[in-house]
């Protein structure tokens, strides 16, 4: 999928929240300073564009509708971090934290519980 600017991934949050939605719905949505409404009604022919959202034409407006779920698109961008930055290795990821101090061993011993939860049996 094609990466998104920060006003996208704003716009796009704010359907998450609000569910299918126009512009002025997701305007509200987002916080202050917000963009002019013709900035976001860019924005969201953006994600359109790129499918992330979908627009359905009702009088002459458009009510756009997310594609992508909130979790999907997590995945997708944590797996493009990992391989972009960490080599694709989830260790070096997790190795990166620890050094930098942002992740406790108390921390890595429950990640570990919950892979070990996860095994088959």
């Amino acid at each position: 999928m094609e990466r998104l600017t920060q006003p996208e991934e704003d716009a796009l949050r704010a359907l998450w929240h609000t569910g299918p939605a126009f512009v002025k719905d997701v305007l509200e949505q987002l916080p202050a300073p917000r963009p002019p409404y013709t900035t976001l009604a860019s924005t969201l022919r953006n994600l359109e564009r790129k499918l992330y959202v979908s627009a359905e034409k009702l009088s002459n407006s458009f009510r756009y509708t997310a594609l992508v779920s909130a979790e999907d698109y997590q995945r997708r961008s944590l797996g493009a971090l990992v391989r972009e930055h960490f080599r694709d290795s989830y260790k070096e990821l997790v190795s990166f934290f620890a050094k930098e101090e942002k992740v406790s061993a108390a921390d890595l011993q429950e990640i570990i519980r919950l892979i070990e939860k996860q095994k088959p049996e």
